[in-house]
């Protein structure tokens, strides 16, 4: 057995390096994602109409719709519209970050609604002006309380990048697919790839624990 396994090494480690790829485009998606999710969630809760329909229909819009759909239309759809055509990664990227962030906006939301009206009050008194309120007052608490909410979002991140192998993104699955395809076994690729997301997903859930009690 294990020369069987020194044997397929080669196959074995092309598909792990696929763990690299993945986490980038997921990293990227969250921190994007948080960006822009903390300006709609800012938009959500302003006193302006338009700010707010703005922010609601953006949600609806990338809640709403596949997120396949979206990677295909910024990939192949946006070139033909505009000339401009994007690499895989950057393609990968944007589609990440804006579905991302329209999941992001949604939590950051409940996370300033959850803090307590004493808090914009008492900065109000104080006569602190409302950039400042939301930015140094409100927004550190609101993050505080939704952290275990945001890992889950940069976990199902990781799971839906695998999506970017449909373009051709050299990922865990498309690495596994290329080893699948040159081996004609689709079992132990796929086996080897659905273990790496795993540990994964297990490092960055304890991560994410290990900062919640910090």
């Amino acid at each position: 057995m294990f020369e069987q396994f020194m044997a397929n090494w080669p196959q074995i480690y092309f598909i792990i390096q696929g763990t690299s790829v993945t986490l980038q485009y997921s990293l990227t998606g969250v921190f994007f994602g948080f960006i822009i999710g903390t300006f709609l969630a800012i938009l959500k809760v302003s006193k302006n109409v338009w700010f707010r329909l703005f922010a609601d229909i953006y949600t609806s819009l990338f809640r709403g719709t596949p997120l396949l759909i979206q990677l295909t239309i910024i990939y192949y759809g946006l070139p033909v519209l505009t000339g401009i055509k994007f690499d895989v990664f950057v393609a990968g990227s944007i589609s990440f970050s804006l579905n991302s962030g329209a999941y992001v906006s949604e939590v950051i939301r409940a996370g300033i609604n959850s803090v307590d009206k004493g808090q914009h009050e008492a900065a109000i008194v104080l006569g602190i002006p409302k950039n400042m309120r939301m930015r140094d007052i409100i927004l550190p608490q609101a993050v505080r309380a939704i952290l275990p909410s945001l890992v889950n979002e940069l976990i199902n991140l990781v799971k839906e990048s695998a999506l970017i192998s449909v373009v051709g993104g050299m990922d865990l699955m498309r690495r596994a697919q290329v080893v699948s395809a040159d081996t004609y076994d689709s079992f132990t690729p796929m086996l080897i790839a659905a273990m790496s997301y795993y540990i994964l997903i297990v490092i960055i859930s304890f991560l994410g624990k290990f900062l919640e009690k910090k």
